[in-house]
């Protein structure tokens, strides 16, 4: 199994948006809405234009099957309206190519993170890595397990941390210091 990581690096998020924005428009939004509201793949591809209203997305998640309501951040939301607005209610946010108003695969998506991560030479990427790299920089800057925890319908905090890479970095910021006299 591979693991996939969170974008740990703000210069290499930057790098894959500004690789995106050149390329496409869809794929740009797709991946700012990721890494922006923490939302599983599964559920951004799903997203219809009648999902977004106002300031908040209102879905029921396909895993859990519960209505969850995300605040889109002030920043995203401007370009969001204005991504949607030749769009119908109706309307996928990210359709595919492939016929009138169906929305891309996984596979799609995943390749176009694919892509925009080889161009920013970053590793070890996925479809979660969207929904990880949200919960990385939540939790750096709000120190709130307990708040991304609920956001992301763990039980328990401890499977949050590991989810989005913060125990790894304690563990390789420890072993990166750790040393056993050896007399050599």
């Amino acid at each position: 199994m591979n693991y996939v990581q969170p974008i740990r690096d703000p210069a290499k998020i930057e790098m894959m948006k500004e690789y995106l924005k050149e390329k496409n428009e869809r794929d740009y939004v797709l991946f700012v809405l990721g890494i922006n509201t923490g939302l599983r793949i599964s559920d951004i591809l799903n997203l219809q234009v009648k999902h977004i209203q106002g300031h908040y997305i209102r879905i029921m998640e396909q895993k859990t099957r519960k209505q969850k309501r995300i605040r889109i951040t002030p920043e995203l939301f401007p370009y969001l309206k204005e991504y949607m607005r030749n769009m119908q209610h109706d309307d996928y946010l990210f359709q595919s190519r492939k016929g009138r108003n169906k929305p891309i695969q996984r596979s799609a998506a995943y390749r176009v993170l694919r892509e925009a991560a080889d161009y920013a030479g970053q590793g070890e990427v996925g479809t979660h890595t969207l929904r990880k790299t949200f919960g990385y920089h939540f939790y750096k800057q709000k120190k709130d397990v307990a708040m991304l925890q609920e956001l992301f319908n763990h039980s328990y905090p401890s499977t949050t941390l590991k989810y989005i890479g913060v125990n790894q970095d304690a563990m390789d910021n420890a072993m990166s210091s750790f040393k056993i006299p050896t007399g050599l």
